[in-house]
Order: C-alpha cells, then structure tokens, then sequence
C-alpha cells in the first residue's frame, strides 16, 4: 500500500492514468469531466507525454485511432454528448481491435440536457457504443479510489483483449474529492504489441492497422473470432460487489455512485430487521450474469436502482431469466435518489412480499 492522496475524482483518474504509462492525451472539454483534460494538459507536458485538444470529439476519437495504431496507451476522456459524437470513431478502433481507454463521466440528456451526475448512458455503453457487432469492456467505479485503480485496470484489459476499454463515471464521482492510493492493484502481465503499426525496421513483418473488409467471408469470419474472444472476457474478467447478500430476501442491484447510496439504504433497512443485500456490477459489459442467477435461489426480489428511467432493469432480469420479480428505482435529468427514497422502495417490496 502507497500512501494515499486527497483528490477530486477527474483528477485522480487523469494521474493514475499517466501512472498506468499512458503518454497521449487527446479530448475536448465538456462539463463535468473537464478537469481531467485540465490535469492531462498540466502534467502530461512535465512527463514525457502529448495532451492535444481537438477542435472537437470526433477530431479526438480519430487521434486516438491512430495513436493505438502506434501501440502507444492513449485516453480520451468526454460527457455524455461527447460520446455519441465519437460513436463512428469508436466503431472503427473496435473494428481495427486496437485497445485504448475511453471515459464518460456523464451528465443528464438527452440532448444538452444538463451538468448535473447521471447514469443514463448504460444502454449506449453496454449496447450502442458503436455501430456493427461490438462490445467495449465497461466499467463503473463507484468511489474516487476506483475512479483510479480502475484506469489502471482499464489499461490492461483493453491491451490484453486488443479492445477499447470504457470508464463509464458521473459527474458526482468526477467532482468529489477522497483519499486515492496509487499503489493499490497490481499490473497484469500482458503479451507484445507486434500488431502495431509503429515501423518494422526490416525486423519483423510488415503490420496493417483496417477495420474495412470487403469480401463478407472474410468480416463475418473477423467478427465471429472476435465474439470468441469477448466469450473468454465473459468467462475471466466479470467483477462485482456483494454486501450482506448471503441471506437476503431483497436485493439492491446498482452501480457506481448511486451504489454507495443504496449500499446505505441497505444498512438502514437492517437495521429494521429487514433482509436486505446489495449486488453491485463494476463490470457493467461483461455484466455479472451467472452470480446474479445464483443469487436468485435464494433472494425473493431483486429493486435496480440507477439514475435512469431503467436502463439495467431488463438486464437484471435476464440474469435471472425472470426467476424472481424484478422493480427499479430511478432518479432522472440529473437528480440523486436519497437513502429514505430507496428505503421506502426496500419497504415496499417487503410488505408485498409478506402479502401486506
């Protein structure tokens, strides 16, 4: 363990990717994650490092395009209408299977919408990201401490997998400020880039760096290989949280911020007596499938919560393949759901399920 450092999330993220080798910084500013651009502009110079800003996201999704070309750990980071401006560039990185890291720290929409947290972006990370058969590895840090050792994690994942790699935040999360240890995860061991197009220097093969297949035999052959390798990332790299499931007749499924807040829902309603536990997914793609199931021999229900109008509810109740009823809870526009908002849903459902 390092010692650890107060700092605001965006902050914390920015240094811990630049302590992750990550030398290219390409984005462009946008409420609330602009303090993360800030930091890369301030500190990438001193260390041997590029922060650019483009004249726009699309502008900075096709840099990183071509600095994962090069092998090189690159970041971009935006707010939700960021997002979708890069879409068509990050279909193309996918389609090139080049690893790079991708952060949203989101905000109310649709639309401009507004500058507040949310997490209304779930459907688009976990499902639209880009067009064509595709998937990114998502992640949702739920603390200023993941927002750090999270990167680092993202980092290897998307050069061991050769896919991007999503921090899927919020602008509660990016704006808080907590202690953060550096030093807390240990760096995976992670094979050569010798697909990289960063000049052969007569010592190994020429490499090509294309996401266009003309001959349909030849994508559909890409994309089933690439779908055996997103079933390895399904198998092996599934992360999630429990906390005070193993006899619980409710349980609260939520991620990143709005978990911490459940998670304290979750303590008030035993301390009524109520059973009740909390099943985050810091994977949200690959989402925790099969624990989820187990956990549906024993819970009764299941409540989602999430800062949406129920973008992971029909997730949760496909883990469950409908095994149990299934009810969400969501704040939208910006708003943050309370601890006595998710209590009174816990209460409800506790009284349906006794027949009150």
């Amino acid at each position: 363990m390092g010692e650890k450092l107060l700092m605001k999330g965006n902050e914390a993220l920015a240094e811990a990717a630049i302590r992750a080798g990550c030398k290219l910084f390409f984005g462009y500013p946008i409420t609330p994650q602009t303090e993360l651009a800030e930091y890369m502009a301030k500190q990438l110079p001193k260390r041997d490092g590029l922060c650019l800003q483009a004249e726009s996201e699309v502008s900075a999704i096709n840099m990183i395009y071509g600095a994962a070309a090069s092998g090189a750990r690159c970041i971009t980071s935006t707010s939700s209408p960021g997002v979708s401006l890069m879409s068509e560039g990050i279909s193309y990185i996918i389609g090139s299977d080049l690893p790079c890291v991708l952060v949203n720290v989101q905000r109310g929409g649709p639309g401009l919408g507004g500058i507040q947290p949310a997490q209304s972006d779930y459907n688009q990370a976990v499902r639209g990201l880009g067009h064509g058969d595709q998937h990114v590895i998502v992640l949702a840090p739920a603390s200023v401490q993941e927002m750090a050792s999270l990167t680092g994690e993202a980092f290897d994942l998307a050069d061991l997998y050769r896919m991007p790699c999503m921090i899927l935040a919020d602008g509660a999360l990016g704006q808080m400020m907590e202690p953060v240890d550096f030093e807390a995860r240990t760096p995976r061991q992670l094979p050569p880039k010798d697909w990289a197009t960063n000049g052969h220097r007569g010592a190994r093969r020429h490499t090509v760096v294309n996401s266009l297949y003309i001959e349909p035999e030849v994508l559909e052959r890409t994309v089933v290989d690439r779908f055996a390798r997103y079933a390895q990332i399904e198998e092996n790299e599934v992360q999630y949280e429990q906390f005070l499931t193993e006899d619980a007749d409710v349980v609260v499924v939520s991620y990143g911020i709005t978990a911490r807040i459940a998670k304290t829902a979750v303590r008030m309603a035993r301390e009524k007596g109520m059973k009740v536990g909390l099943f985050r997914p810091i994977t949200l793609w690959p989402f925790p499938n099969k624990e989820l199931k187990e956990l549906a021999r024993t819970a009764k229900a299941f409540l989602s919560v999430e800062m949406n109008m129920g973008q992971m509810l029909g997730d949760v109740k496909l883990a469950i393949d409908c095994a149990r009823p299934v009810t969400h809870y969501g704040r939208t526009g910006g708003m943050i759901p309370t601890p006595e908002e998710i209590l009174a849903q816990i209460e409800h459902i506790s009284m349906e399920g006794k027949g009150e």
